[in-house]
Order: structure tokens, then C-alpha cells, then sequence
């Protein structure tokens, strides 16, 4: 296992401080290639923001609950804010390699949302870069020798860094990860054959070890809709089918594809379809 890390005043106690809008108190790196595991638990978190890169391999996070546990990948960071629980591990199966940063200050919120970083989201993918590891190990070093100014180096470094993510955050990225299709690809399949039944997405994404939003926001970048519109609309193929091919009743057909209340159901297929049910049938039976 390899560390190199910097700490401010060669401490490494978290702290407060709003003095100045923006102060790094640490930075660091680890890399994992034999030792088993090496896990962080916080749990009520620091007093200060934390950005994590990772680098190479897989960090299980767990997020909002220790019973969660949310992996994610090289090519994504993940931003800590003060108070909330930190919980996480790094294997060295997965060969795992990350760069980390803490910093506080009186305008760090609004410096983050300036540099992308939204107020409700945890994880951001910035795909691998070479220039974000050489921002991460200058921090480093001007930690460790603490020359001429070195703070205010410290201040321009980290804004750079958030400057870079920035720009690779507002560029297309597609980021293999195949654990994460895998699940998603056991959702799809899993919502064709019960998209009939009353289907719990919070549920779902739980028995996963996922956040809800973290689920729905995968999901959607696999299928290229929602866990509820990829549900809706496996309703409303299956109940244009019924429609066409069989004489069943409204009614009948809004129970076989999921729904007790047959208004509900029109109502549903009037905003998908462009017409009632009803009228769905005599157009096809016309046609």
C-alpha cells in the first residue's frame, strides 16, 4: 500500500474556519494493490468538505446509512459536506487508487456551485486524467514544504482543480462500469416481468444498497428513461396490444397491465397515446 499525504500546520485534527474564503487543510493519496481492506468510518462526518478522485479501481461507499453501500468507479469524484456520515472502504482486489482533499472557508458553497458542484448530489464523473493527479500531488508537496505563501499556493491549486473537473463535468462522458450495468440490466429485466404487479422503486433501489436518486439516475443512463416511464411505457405497448387483438373491457385491460383504477389508466394512456383507450381501439379495428 503506498500514502503520501500533506497536512496544514502538520496537523491532522478537521477544523472550521471562515477567516478566508477558501482554506486547504489536507490532500493526500492512497494506493491499494495487496492489502485487503481499508475502511473509513466517520460517522458524523468532519467539520470540513472532502473531495475524493478516484483514480483507478472501485470505492464502496455508503451512503445516508451504513447498511447502504453504493460502488463507484474510477473516472468520478465524490464530494463530502460537513456533518454528514462517512463510510467507506478500498480493497485491494480492485487494485484501487484515489486522491483526496479537505478545505473549508467562508465562501467554499458558493465556490462549489460555481464549479459545478450541485448542492444535493454526492457523486460527479470527471473521467481519468493525468492533469488531475499532477494538481493533487503539487497540493501535496506545497503541504509538506510549506514555502513563501504557501496557503495562498494552496488556495489557487484547489481552484484549478475545481476548475478542471468543472470543464470535464460539462463534457459528454460515458463511463463503463460493468457491476453497475449488470444491476441495471437485472432492474430492466426484472420490471418487464412484474410491470403488472405495484412495483416500489424506493424498494427496489434499497434491496440494491442504492440510493434512490443514485438508482434512477443510472437506470436512465442505461435505458434512457426513468424506472417509472420505462414502466409506464411497458404498460401502454402491452395494453395497445389487448386493445388491438382482444375484446377485453377498459376496465379489464387497466387491471391486467397494473392499474386498479381504470380512469387512472386512461388518463395515462391519453397523455402517452394522444387519444382514449376507446378510441385507441376503433382506429386500430378501422384501420
Amino acid at each position: 500500500m503506498y500514502i503520501n499525504s500533506g497536512y496544514l500546520n502538520n496537523s491532522h485534527l478537521d477544523f472550521k474556519d471562515r477567516t478566508r474564503p477558501l482554506i486547504v487543510g489536507s490532500c493526500g493519496t492512497y494506493r491499494l494493490s495487496s492489502h485487503p481492506k481499508m475502511p473509513t468510518y466517520r460517522p458524523k462526518g468532519r467539520k470540513d468538505f472532502q473531495i475524493i478522485y478516484i483514480a483507478s479501481g472501485l470505492v464502496h461507499f455508503h451512503f445516508d446509512k451504513p447498511e447502504n453501500e453504493t460502488i463507484v468507479s474510477a473516472g468520478n469524484i465524490v464530494l463530502y459536506r460537513p456533518a454528514e456520515l462517512q463510510k467507506y472502504e478500498f480493497y485491494g482486489k480492485d487494485k484501487t487508487e484515489v486522491y483526496w482533499v479537505h478545505f473549508t472557508g467562508s465562501e467554499v458553497k458558493n465556490i462549489l456551485r460555481k464549479n459545478g458542484f450541485t448542492d444535493k448530489e454526492r457523486i460527479f464523473p470527471v473521467g481519468t486524467s493525468l492533469e488531475y493527479e499532477r494538481a493533487f500531488k503539487h497540493i501535496i508537496l506545497e503541504l509538506q514544504k510549506c514555502d513563501a505563501d504557501y496557503q495562498e499556493m494552496l488556495t489557487l491549486l484547489l481552484c484549478h482543480l475545481l476548475i478542471i473537473f468543472h470543464r470535464a463535468m460539462l463534457q459528454e462522458h460515458t463511463l463503463k462500469n460493468e457491476f453497475l450495468d449488470r444491476q441495471m440490466d437485472t432492474a430492466a429485466s426484472y420490471f418487464n416481468q412484474n410491470y403488472n404487479h405495484e412495483i416500489n422503486i424506493d424498494a427496489y433501489a434499497s434491496s440494491l444498497g442504492m440510493s434512490v436518486s443514485w438508482f434512477i439516475r443510472n437506470f436512465k443512463k442505461y435505458t434512457g428513461e426513468t424506472p417509472v416511464q420505462f414502466i409506464t411505457s411497458l404498460r401502454m405497448t402491452n395494453a395497445q396490444v389487448l386493445l388491438e387483438n382482444t375484446t377485453y373491457s377498459i376496465n379489464e385491460i387497466a387491471r391486467i397491465v397494473g392499474y386498479n383504477n381504470a380512469l387512472y389508466f386512461s388518463r395515462i394512456f391519453h397523455k402517452q397515446k394522444g387519444c382514449s383507450p376507446s378510441q385507441y381501439r376503433t382506429r386500430s379495428h378501422e384501420t
